[in-house]
């Protein structure tokens, strides 16, 4: 199904250059992993802090479009630039899981949000994401088919993020959008579990 990680490629284009830079001056693909990762604790804090309060919600896009930039450097790094290693992507999984957690389960002190479905949309990303990663043992390849995927969920609380903290009251609508990112991220599990099989059945 379709997904913002389809852009990923035109995304990592126009990176590249920059990507180049920071690997001549010594930056190394694990310190942009843990920065992303510290980018959404505070972030995360940020909003825990402040949650009757629109600015920390308006800077949410802008903290998760710099976390999916930093994703893809991580990423161009290793593979670019010979810096690939087991800790490395230790930390790339155990990164992406601790950043949704730190960085969404404070939406749940935002008035009117109902926290089971904040609570639901963290830990159904928690099992989409090791339904991913657990395609590997089984012969096939990370698994990353949405519609609910790591970029989705950026888009999607971006978004909500953004029109909060441009003054949309906060209302049942939040609700509705959460419960609507439940049932996607149930059919994404699917998709990647599927998809896992199929390509574990053909090797």
């Amino acid at each position: 199904m379709p997904s913002v990680y389809d852009l990923k490629p035109r995304f990592q284009a126009l990176l590249r250059p920059g990507v180049a830079r920071l690997a001549a001056a010594g930056v190394t693909a694990n310190q942009v992993t843990l920065a992303a990762v510290a980018l959404s604790v505070i972030g995360g804090g940020l909003i825990a802090w402040r949650p009757f309060e629109t600015w920390p919600l308006l800077l949410l896009p802008l903290i998760l479009f710099v976390r999916m930039g930093l994703n893809a450097v991580d990423g161009m790094l290793a593979r670019e630039f010979g810096q690939q290693s087991r800790l490395g992507a230790i930390l790339n999984e155990l990164g992406d899981v601790v950043s949704d957690a730190a960085l969404y389960l404070p939406l749940a002190w935002v008035p009117f949000v109902w926290v089971p479905l904040v609570e639901g949309v963290v830990v159904l990303a928690v099992i989409a994401e090791m339904t991913g990663v657990v395609a590997v043992q089984i012969g096939a390849k990370r698994q990353y088919q949405g519609p609910m995927g790591k970029s989705d969920r950026a888009l999607w609380f971006g978004a909500l993020g953004l029109v909060i903290g441009l003054g949309v009251p906060p209302g049942d609508w939040i609700n509705v959008l959460l419960g609507v990112m439940l049932a996607l991220l149930v059919l994404t599990i699917f998709n990647r579990a599927r998809a896992a099989l199929r390509e574990g059945y053909a090797a």
